[in-house]
């Protein structure tokens, strides 16, 4: 089972409203530092957050003519970090700044949200899981409401937190999800997609509460997809959800989780004030319990999963799993999920 971070994969780097034309955003992405910046056009890139010159970060810099500027001499570098200009060089003197390159990452914004891609320089992108999309939704739609949390804990038990279908009637008991006193038994059906898995389309449970304000017969299905995405796809008639989030590994101890919420029903804007908040608490609510379960997880516990609850996590697993000796072993991707039926109670 691999337990590290994968890589020649895409992570969600931020919100596109985060980026300002003309500045800079620092982010840590998989222990690697890592600066974004808008020119004038609107186009975002990205490049290590580090000056090869004398090592300060370069988002301590500032945009000039579309070029990132170091803070400490002056340096420029484009967006495929390629130094450009090096103020102090005189003009007889034989450098070509243009030989001095930064580590550059793709970068691709689509749906309010800004992706980089995080691999080998050499390895053919087109093979890897692509970066998912609302494909009832247009590529530049803004989401309706977005929300950014950390999670202090490795990004395999953010996931796996996240996906867990039987810890709602305890880590989200309220009266308007549902508590242990209303759970019931779940059959669902589940199928392989490219790189994860979705459980198939279907009408909500009756205890799921929240789902009654979208009014009508509303039906849903829900992907997870490498490396660690799950979006959730709800449809009222011919009205669309969806709910998304991105977990982008931080540390080996901290996770961002990134969560975002679509929607085209024109009168569920009214409420938007009531699902901000039911986003924050819901997510706050699984942030603590992962905060709590660090407690126990310093003692380096032997840790159990069983069937069918947690099938999901292992399929997760699984799938890295893959993903990782796919890449190692530079053979074909072999989907280890099979299309199969899912019973657990919450």
């Amino acid at each position: 089972m691999y337990t590290g971070f994968l890589k020649n994969v895409w992570y969600v780097g931020l919100p596109s409203h985060e980026l300002a034309i003309g500045k800079t955003q620092a982010r840590k992405i998989m222990n690697e530092p890592v600066v974004f910046f808008r020119d004038s056009k609107g186009k975002a890139s990205a490049m290590r957050d580090i000056c090869p010159h004398r090592g300060i970060p370069l988002s301590y810099g500032r945009v000039v003519n579309d070029q990132l500027e170091c803070p400490y001499h002056g340096w420029k570098f484009n967006g495929s970090g390629v130094c450009t200009e090096i103020p102090s060089l005189c003009p007889d003197q034989d450098l070509n700044p243009n030989k001095i390159k930064v580590r550059s990452y793709p970068v691709h914004e689509a749906q309010g949200l800004i992706w980089i891609f995080v691999g080998d320089k050499d390895y053919d992108m087109t093979k890897a899981p692509a970066v998912p999309v609302m494909k009832a939704l247009p590529q530049d739609v803004k989401p309706k409401l977005t929300y950014v949390v950390n999670f202090p804990c490795h990004v395999d038990h953010a996931v796996i937190g996240l996906m867990d279908p039987a810890h709602g009637p305890y880590v989200h008991k309220s009266w308007f999800w549902r508590s242990e006193k209303t759970m019931l038994e779940k059959k669902k059906k589940f199928a392989p997609v490219d790189f994860g898995f979705q459980m198939v389309r279907h009408q909500p449970s009756k205890n799921s509460k929240a789902y009654k304000i979208l009014g009508g017969a509303p039906t849903t299905e829900i992907t997870f997809t490498l490396p660690c995405v799950r979006v959730e796809h709800i449809e009222v008639g011919p009205r669309n959800f969806y709910s998304f989030t991105a977990l982008t590994p931080v540390d080996d101890m901290n996770t961002r989780v990134t969560q975002l919420a679509y929607w085209d029903i024109p009168w569920l804007s009214l409420l938007k004030p009531a699902l901000n908040a039911f986003s924050k608490n819901f997510l706050g609510q699984d942030m603590d319990a992962v905060t709590k379960q660090q407690d126990g997880l310093k003692y380096d516990p032997s840790l159990m999963l069983i069937k069918d609850a947690d099938t999901q996590a292992k399929w997760y697993y699984s799938l890295k799993t893959e993903y990782h000796e796919h890449l190692e072993q530079k053979r074909e991707f072999q989907h280890p999920v099979k299309e199969t039926e899912l019973r657990w109670r919450s």
